[in-house]
């Protein structure tokens, strides 16, 4: 797509012409129509000299081309946007020689188009070999000569950096981390669940991408989205061409999906792949591929639409993204509560500490309690687990007097706790990480509530009771009467729900959003 032919060939004859590789090639005799018209190119008149201002002007749009990986890791996104440009520029000379014009001495196209940021040391460096290896193998392969003075080219523009935030001074706080100006921008961001990002990046890393990307990424957002922001800023302000970006294929939905709400507001989705498998870090993942730019026609999972949408679907779907929420469900779904440490204890010694009298003469049933994951909704039993649960707002000395369930978490949470890099984990060791006080806040009251699996190949809800403690991996609806279940349990439900869903995991699982 980078440019159409130079002329359109016409005339039956055949001459023999060297190519860059050494071998030589059938074409046609020198007459051709270019702009409607047949011509006869003859060097010196004025069809030729038009010809030869026309691929002149090409290859120094070639020259001046930029390809910006801003997370390239070794360098493999890079080795390819080098293969595509050197193949690009290679058969414009082919079809230039077809059309009798005099041959360019090398090829203006090389490691200086290529433009990386990485934030690994050695994986900048090693991107840097990536690239030298890719050029001195492609002219090999094409019966090149190597260059000489410099054989290898300094590649200080594949950079060693932050793409996201950069701290100019102490004190002074985050700013956001420039990009240099490119033509288009390729790369496999890092993947970040929203959930992981605090533990991952610790404390002021993330604050500081909450301060600089406030009203544009959520802080809930997959860590992935921020490159898709700052790609379409350069868009918008920037006269960055295109973008393409390997993504989680939950980059579609929930918080997510708000940055690509942006995109398809701002500029257009015209390439993607919704949902394909792919190696994260030696694990199996599945992926979406999203292209985006000011390109009029669209495709989506190989086939042609009139236009993709936010959630990576075709138009002539029904759009689920204009769905408004409805104001009588809002708070009514949570996520569970999330343990961060071992408060996990065998039922058989949960029983019996219910039997142990406590200090302040109140049961530990009040802070011991049934546990359950997804497994053990899908399972045929479930596991008997229990949890040690402090609630929200328990402080230590109140905890302490529930002797054996403090015991416990003193010996098996305390440890890894002081060590957390979030504060609130490690000040409030005793309670879970995340202890789910919306969600607690929800069911307050109800005799029972409604639960389901986040990922799951089959969609099930289940009632819980109160006492019951429901793990990260459950959906919490705050409802206890016979008409929401038998809503959520229709076929009505399912359909929209698998509707709405990303997939999660080897087997391709839906997840309930």
């Amino acid at each position: 797509r980078l440019a159409p032919p130079i002329a359109t060939k016409v005339g039956a004859g055949y001459e023999q012409f060297a190519r860059p590789d050494g071998q030589k090639h059938q074409e046609e005799s020198s007459v051709y129509r270019a702009a409607g018209r047949t011509f006869k190119a003859t060097p010196g008149d004025k069809a030729y000299q038009e010809a030869d201002r026309l691929f002149k002007a090409w290859l120094a749009e070639l020259a001046e081309f930029r390809v910006l990986d801003p997370a390239c890791g070794s360098g493999n996104f890079l080795f390819l946007g080098l293969n595509a440009l050197t193949v690009v520029e290679h058969q414009s000379h082919l079809d230039a020689a077809a059309c009798g014009l005099d041959r360019e001495a090398d090829l203006v196209t090389g490691p200086h188009n290529l433009l990386g940021i990485e934030l690994n040391e050695y994986a900048a460096e090693l991107a840097r070999v990536t690239v030298w290896i890719g050029e001195l193998q492609w002219r090999l392969a094409h019966g090149l000569e190597f260059k000489q003075n410099p054989v290898l080219e300094p590649l200080e523009h594949i950079e060693c950096r932050d793409a996201l935030i950069a701290f100019p001074a102490a004190g002074q706080g985050a700013v956001e981390a420039p990009w240099p100006k490119a033509s288009v921008v390729i790369g496999n961001p890092p993947f970040l669940g929203g959930s992981k990002k605090r533990r991952e990046l610790g404390d002021a890393y993330f604050e500081a991408l909450d301060t600089v990307f406030t009203g544009r990424v959520p802080g809930g957002a997959d860590l992935v989205c921020y490159w898709f922001d700052k790609a379409l800023k350069q868009i918008v302000e920037s006269g960055l061409g295109a973008a393409g970006l390997v993504a989680t294929q939950a980059v579609r939905a929930g918080s997510n999906r708000v940055v690509l709400d942006a995109l398809v507001r701002d500029t257009s989705i015209f390439s993607a792949w919704s949902d394909e498998p792919w190696v994260n870090d030696g694990a199996a993942v599945r992926v979406s591929l999203v292209s985006f730019g000011a390109v009029e026609e669209s495709e989506l999972n190989g086939q042609p639409v009139k236009r993709i949408t936010s959630d990576l679907r075709g138009l002539a779907e029904v759009n689920l993204t204009t769905a408004k929420r409805l104001e009588e469900n809002l708070s009514r779904a949570f996520k569970g509560a999330e343990k961060s440490g071992d408060f996990d204890v065998p039922g058989d010694i949960a029983r019996n500490w219910l039997r142990q009298p406590n200090p302040h003469g109140k049961s530990s049933a009040e802070v011991l309690r049934p546990w359950f994951n997804g497994s053990d909704l899908t399972d045929s039993r479930p596991k008997d687990h229990w949890v040690v649960d402090f609630g929200v707002r328990t402080t230590k000395e109140e905890a302490a007097l529930f002797e054996k369930p403090f015991a416990h978490v003193v010996t098996a949470v305390k440890p890894s706790r002081l060590s957390n890099d979030d504060r609130g984990r490690r000040e409030n060791w005793w309670r879970f990480g995340r202890n789910g006080a919306d969600m607690r806040a929800g069911v307050a009251g109800l005799s029972r509530y409604l639960v389901t699996v986040r990922t799951a190949k089959h969609r099930a809800f289940v009632w819980f009771g109160p006492a019951c403690s429901p793990d990260s991996r459950l959906f919490v609806i705050a409802s206890g009467d016979d008409t929401t279940f038998g809503v959520l349990s229709s076929r009505i439900h399912e359909v929209w729900s698998l509707a709405m869903a990303s997939m999660h995991g080897v087997g391709n699982d839906p997840t309930y959003n």
